[in-house]
């Protein structure tokens, strides 16, 4: 059975880091696009980041551009996201998904696997 299980949320304070995890079974990590989608309360899912399957290439929505950084261990299966810098705006439920498409893309519909999330709360 194909799954993705994130991990590595929590609360911290506004300026503090965390790094998610996003660990596959069922199947190889390295032949797709790995993306990191987030929803806050109310709020409609969005691309994070992404890295793609082909070359290595990744994607950072403005928000997060030079604080957040996506990687990928193949030997473990597994891809990160390093959070740093983060601010309240930050908080949301974030989700990793798997993807055929060789590109990174953060275009929901091109991702056919998710995660159950993993909950990340920035405050004082």
């Amino acid at each position: 059975q194909l799954q993705l299980v994130e991990s590595g949320g929590g609360l911290v304070q506004p300026g503090g880091s965390l790094r998610l995890s996003c660990a596959a079974s069922g199947f190889t990590l390295d032949y797709y696009v790995i993306g990191w989608f987030r929803q806050a309360p109310g709020k409609e899912r969005e691309g994070v980041s992404c890295i793609s399957s082909s070359d290595g290439s990744t994607y950072y929505a403005d928000s997060v551009k030079g604080r957040f950084t996506i990687s990928r261990n193949n030997a473990k299966n597994t891809v990160y996201l390093q959070m740093n810098s983060l601010k309240p705006e930050d908080t949301a439920v974030y989700y990793c998904a798997a993807g055929t498409t060789t590109m990174a893309t953060p275009i929901r519909s091109e991702y056919d696997y998710w995660g159950q999330g993993t909950q990340v709360t920035v405050s004082s």
